[in-house]
């Protein structure tokens, strides 16, 4: 069996989530195939690929342009194999951001048309060397509202392995 991974990522955080699960699978005895949908702007063969895992990251309430342009670009390949999606967000990592993290994801799916076998969330990072003024004050006042954290103590991953890797494995045995 082959597994497409197709990601986007604007921090990184997401392309390590994609490592991960490349590495996953491939401990589990099967091929892969991981793009970064950004470096992707014609067609991908699916020939080879039996199951899709696609994984992008929630920045400013949205996942990336190019990444959900590809989705809808592939969306009826897609939807002839078993697939998973992934969105990751800082939203995921808390109780309270749950509902938030849950509509990112909808929006993307009605705006790009795909209907997924299966969807989770991911919760993200920070990762403050990235942000100037402007961003640093709408993660700590917005995104991490009612948080115990402060975004200018420096990166800080939320990101459950165990659980994203148990989901990984539990789609690859359905």
């Amino acid at each position: 069996m082959t597994v497409l991974i197709a990601y986007g990522t604007v921090e990184g955080q997401t392309a390590k989530i994609a490592r991960f699960i490349n590495d996953v699978i491939r401990e589990a005895g099967y091929e892969t195939r991981l793009i970064n949908t950004s470096d992707r702007t014609r067609h991908v063969s699916l020939d080879d690929v039996d199951r899709i895992i696609l994984a992008a990251p929630v920045h400013e309430r949205r996942h990336p342009k190019q990444f959900e342009a590809f989705v809808e670009s592939q969306k009826d390949a897609f939807e002839s194999r078993k697939s998973l999606v992934l969105s990751v967000s800082l939203k995921a990592a808390f109780a309270k951001g749950q509902e938030d993290a849950w509509d990112y994801l909808t929006e993307m799916l009605m705006r790009t048309h795909f209907k997924p076998d299966e969807t989770a969330l991911v919760a993200g990072a920070v990762r403050p060397d990235n942000y100037g003024y402007f961003e640093k004050e709408i993660i700590q006042h917005v995104v991490l509202k009612d948080q115990k954290l402060d975004p200018r103590d420096g990166a800080q991953e939320f990101t459950d392995w165990g659980a994203l890797k148990a989901a990984v494995v539990a789609f690859l045995n359905k």
